[in-house]
């Protein structure tokens, strides 16, 4: 077989397809388990209640439907833009533009940096029916979404102006780099995606988080006392405590910490704090004693390195993809694939043809491994919860997180392994048993 631009594209639409066709045969399994069980698991029969159950598997099952339909909708977009080299057509587009600004179509990083601004608007627009859909109908149904549009028109048009922000000046030195060419820029594009990362993750709790949410100091009483005694003990290098108003997004709630290096921020969300809703006649959140025992999780990520892991594992597949970028980029047929003319072949180009599509079997690979990775990382930090004598109260913390985001227990074995950064609050309940059962028998 001739390998020539067309067999690229139809072996890119192929594994695009084989890909779609594998998550929808997972989404429908778990679709089944959603519908068919309805038994409450022996483990959760005294923190939950019939209805508590069946709001879970209903928004489980709304949830389910709606990333079948969003994944569907997502392959015949990538699919068409493919298969009509709709991409050469953005990156004329681009030049045109550029031209309107005295910007010549030689001036390879300008047109670039507009061709990325085009794309990430047409994936803004594309996208915003979903993204809708997603708050204001399915959120909005199963009594999560708090957002008014005033406020998601503004927070969505912030992300995108933030992500503009961000990843124009990336951009535009990455191409730079490569421009410069040489046997070494593979590490100095590197270092420089290194650094830039490293820059981000420091900046984001002071400088970009704010941008989105409301942060308050945790006011000073039993709650607070008792998260400096479990820094202190641990020697957790804490700089502050916050409360972030997430009630204005969303009724989702959740707790970490923030710093990449020197001290470190705790951060809960409001929701997470117990209370009584007066117009539902039910509390949520958690007790003190609950939200200490998710801290010492979370600082077992923190004790246990993982975010540094995390990182170093990255920059390792940063690199290796920088490499093979570095072998595949100077192929002509590459780019003719994506429908552009002999002789042309920018850098931008490059890096999607390569990074996204020929690399797409890696990536999906990888991420696999990566969340198989995570779930052991999730293991291992509730471990160091329990040997800091919170194996009760994370439990317990665990069950009512769970019943107040209506995380529906009951998950499908090869749905859970594909899809689960954090192993299923049932497979955590059983571990928080054999460790203290363990820890019995020592």
């Amino acid at each position: 077989m001739v390998i020539n631009e067309d067999v690229i594209l139809m072996l890119i639409l192929l594994f695009c397809g084989a890909e779609y066709l594998w998550e929808l045969y997972l989404s429908l399994r778990q679709l089944k388990i959603y519908k068919t069980n309805k038994t409450i698991p022996d483990d959760l029969q005294e923190m939950l209640n019939e209805e508590s159950f069946k709001k879970a598997r209903l928004y489980g099952i709304d949830k389910s439907k709606f990333k079948i339909a969003k994944e569907f909708y997502s392959i015949v977009i990538t699919s068409v833009i493919l298969w009509n080299r709709w991409i050469y057509d953005a990156w004329v587009k681009s030049e045109q533009i550029g031209e309107l600004f005295n910007i010549s179509p030689d001036r390879e990083i300008a047109v670039s940096c507009i061709f990325v601004t085009f794309v990430t608007l047409f994936s803004f627009i594309v996208n915003m029916p979903f993204t809708i859909y997603g708050v204001f109908v399915l959120e909005e149904k199963h009594g999560f979404n708090k957002q008014t549009v005033s406020f998601f028109v503004k927070d969505q048009l912030k992300s995108l102006l933030l992500s503009l922000v961000i990843t124009l000046p990336i951009i535009s030195i990455a191409i730079y780099i490569i421009m410069l060419g040489g046997n070494m820029f593979i590490v100095w594009l590197w270092l420089f995606c290194t650094v830039a990362t490293l820059i981000l993750l420091a900046l984001y709790p002071t400088v970009i988080a704010p941008l989105f949410d409301k942060f308050v100091p945790l006011p000073e009483g039993d709650l607070r006392t008792g998260i400096e005694n479990l820094a202190t003990k641990l020697n957790f290098p804490l700089s502050q405590v916050y409360i972030v108003e997430g009630s204005k997004r969303s009724a989702h709630s959740n707790a970490y910490f923030s710093g990449l290096f020197g001290a470190k921020r705790i951060v809960l969300f409001d929701t997470l704090i117990e209370k009584f809703d007066e117009e539902k006649k039910i509390t949520t959140g958690c007790k003190n004693d609950e939200i200490l025992g998710i801290l010492a999780h979370e600082l077992g990520h923190w004790s246990c390195s993982h975010i540094y892991k995390s990182i170093a594992l990255t920059e390792i597949n940063l690199l290796l993809l920088f490499t093979a970028f570095a072998l595949l980029f100077k192929y002509p047929m590459l780019y003719a694939t994506l429908g552009f003319p002999a002789g042309q072949e920018p850098i931008i180009i490059g890096l999607i043809v390569v990074l996204q599509l020929i690399l797409a079997p890696y990536n999906s690979i990888l991420s696999f491994f990566t969340t198989v990775l995570s779930r052991k990382f999730e293991f291992e930090a509730d471990n160091f919860a329990i040997s800091l004598n919170y194996p009760n109260e994370l439990k317990s913390a665990l069950i009512k997180l769970g019943k107040d985001n209506l995380d529906y227990p009951i998950y499908d074995k090869l749905y859970s392994a594909w899809y689960h950064s954090h192993p299923s609050l049932l497979h955590r309940i059983e571990n928080i048993k054999e460790q203290v059962s363990r820890v019995k028998r020592d």
